[in-house]
């Protein structure tokens, strides 16, 4: 064993008691952060503008603060950008993580507070390493290097403050400690660079000249970039490269359409994936048994947590219902739209994730969805969740793997019934793709009641169709809209047809 593996093992042992202790009791936690997160935004713009001095128990706070989404909180966000201090939180902000997502805006801009980077990012990578080492007595992870494919950041164009935007790993990695960056790769002036192919061709060239022990990131990113290295290299696997891999926590996007490419690349059964649910918003969950997809909450995290029965989210939106579940109260097995409270000034925040526990006490969670990632354009209602499983399934039955993939209505016509097309990038195609089709059909209909009853017989939907598209379709895609680099996602559900249309454009040509 190392000295730094002792180390750290010495350094993590009261991080993984207290850890112990929020499986135990986690409402203890949340109470104790909602008190901290209350006080000080009683001191900003917005916990006077709401009276939040007057709020004596999370029942007073649920009435006096409003449930916001990216829409309402962006006039707030504006004023912080403009230059003016404590709208949001009573500490100066200077970091906005950039992302894009589900509001009217083009791009989000999440306030990331110093408090927020160090007890609830920081915090929770920690609490994942330490978790794996403890599980792991012979690993030799700090051995070795973390290869961490960041995105960048730079001065907020658009503010008055001296503000700096970018995505949430450039602004991780500019704050990081010095001793994180002697078991890192690749160099800060690397990580940060902004163009995306060019980052992977410098990190290509000092591919061999590290010994990688983790990689952690988003999995079709870290994708690319692997095989842009095995290209590079001329090896035929990672482990070839670097035969002390051992760890990948990823997160983001689902892991498991991209599973048999990993298993593919990386041909170890000791190789560990890990999930953890890392967002711009805060750091909320790690998956801390790998015999369980579920991930434990973060209760002690700077985020005090409110859950909304998702049939009860268009009634919340309109003001109609407020009786909100706390980790006090929420039950398994139900789909719940997310509200966060965080140390970085964001205020009964609905996130745009749905999740669902699997049990409590320990709190356990998978993500089932986007509250507004879905197709209901035929009354079908689905999720990505069910999306990514039928797929996923489809994929092992007919041994075959997926790059990318897209799904988009193709609307009635002429007295005719709609479907879904559903555009997809193979790693490993198919032997015969109308056969897939059916399968891919078949395993939607056992994930989604809804979809089933409006295929049942044909009754208003049509057999879903596939584009089987050229490789690197997704790729010129995302050149093609300025959005390469980590933090941007392909759009898996879309209710418009503009993204499809695109990729059958790009696929077509030349």
């Amino acid at each position: 064993m190392s000295v730094v593996t002792k180390v750290f093992n010495l350094y993590s042992y009261r991080r993984l008691k207290v850890l112990d202790e929020t499986r135990m009791d986690p409402w203890r936690f949340q109470r104790e952060w909602f008190d901290k997160i209350l006080k000080s935004g009683s001191n900003s713009s917005f916990g006077k503008e709401h009276n939040f001095g007057s709020v004596s128990d999370i029942s007073g706070f649920q009435r006096v603060a409003p449930l916001l989404d990216y829409d309402k909180i962006e006039p707030y966000i504006d004023r912080v950008r403009s230059g003016e201090d404590y709208v949001l939180w009573d500490s100066k902000i200077k970091w906005f993580a950039k992302s894009s997502g589900t509001s009217s805006s083009k791009s989000k801009f999440i306030p990331i507070s110093n408090e927020s980077i160090s007890s609830c990012h920081y915090d929770g990578m920690q609490n994942m390493l330490a978790t794996y080492m403890n599980q792991n007595p012979e690993s030799r992870l700090f051995d070795g290097m973390a290869l961490t494919l960041g995105g960048s950041a730079k001065e907020d164009e658009a503010g008055k403050g001296g503000t700096q935007c970018g995505d949430l790993s450039a602004i991780l990695l500019k704050n990081s400690p010095a001793i994180a960056e002697l078991r890192r790769t690749p160099p800060k002036h690397i990580a940060l660079i902004g163009d995306f192919e060019e980052k992977v061709k410098e990190i290509c060239k000092i591919a061999n000249e590290v010994d990688v022990t983790s990689i952690s990131g988003v999995p079709s990113w870290n994708l690319i970039l692997l095989n842009s290295i095995l290209e590079y290299t001329g090896k035929s696997n990672i482990l070839e490269l670097w035969p002390n891999l051992e760890l990948f926590m990823h997160g983001g996007i689902n892991f498991e359409p991209y599973r048999s490419e990993y298993k593919r690349i990386i041909p170890s059964d000791s190789m560990k994936y890990l999930e953890n649910y890392n967002a711009s918003e805060g750091y909320f969950a790690f998956q801390d048994d790998p015999g369980d997809r579920s991930m434990l909450l973060m209760v002690n995290g700077g985020v005090f947590y409110e859950f909304i029965p998702l049939d009860k989210l268009n009634e919340a939106l309109a003001g109609n219902f407020n009786e909100f579940d706390t980790v006090e109260s929420v039950k398994t097995g139900v789909n719940y739209a997310m509200v966060i409270t965080t140390n970085g000034g964001l205020w009964r925040y609905l996130i745009g994730d749905s999740v669902s526990f699997t049990s409590l006490c320990p709190h356990k969670l998978i993500i089932t969805g986007r509250t507004q990632l879905f197709i209901n354009a035929f009354g079908e209602e689905l999720m990505i969740g069910n999306a990514e499983r039928a797929l996923s399934d489809a994929c092992e039955a007919e041994d075959c793997s997926v790059e990318n993939f897209t799904v988009a209505p193709l609307f009635m016509k002429g007295g005719g019934k709609g479907s879904h097309q559903w555009l997809i990038e193979f790693s490993r195609t198919p032997s015969n793709i109308e056969k897939f089709a059916d399968l891919l059909d078949l395993e939607i209909c056992k994930q989604n009641s809804d979809y089933e009853a409006k295929r049942t017989k044909n009754s208003t939907m049509e057999r879903l169709s596939v584009v089987n598209l050229k490789s690197g379709t997704f790729y010129k895609w995302q050149k093609e809209k300025g959005k390469l680099g980590g933090q941007n996602k392909i759009p898996r559900l879309s209710s418009g047809r503009d993204i499809a249309e695109d990729l059958i454009r790009i696929n077509s040509e030349e």
